[in-house]
């Protein structure tokens, strides 16, 4: 079994002002094990060929984790932003299951840290 150490993004609705209110994408980092690893590519309407990949993801949630589980969009793997396709909440741990490549919206950096 492989660790994993990755940040996982969330889509959080802020209040932009006057009642507006705004999708953003907030990161945080986590420790877990790749529990499966799996690689497939298909023939898309590209030249290139898409990757899935099929890989489950198993990480050590914190509180943020499991009062946003259904804001999880995308999970920083191997250098590259996979979408989250399924959660399963097995506590203490929450199994990421991620398919496609992520191609949403990113976080905005900001000077001020958490």
């Amino acid at each position: 079994m492989n660790k994993f150490y990755g940040k996982v993004g969330y889509e959080i609705t802020v209040d932009s002002g006057y009642g507006v209110f705004t999708p953003q994408i907030k990161t945080r980092s986590y420790y877990g094990d790749v529990t499966r690893n799996y690689v497939k590519t298909q023939s898309g309407d590209g030249a290139n060929k898409d990757i899935n990949v099929n890989n489950v993801i198993s990480i050590v949630a914190d509180p943020f984790a499991y009062e946003h589980v259904l804001a999880i969009r995308y999970v920083e793997w191997m250098g590259a932003r996979y979408q989250v396709t399924n959660v399963e909440v097995s506590q203490p741990r929450l199994i990421l299951t991620i398919g496609g490549v992520y191609n949403g919206p990113e976080e905005e950096s900001s000077s001020d840290t958490e």
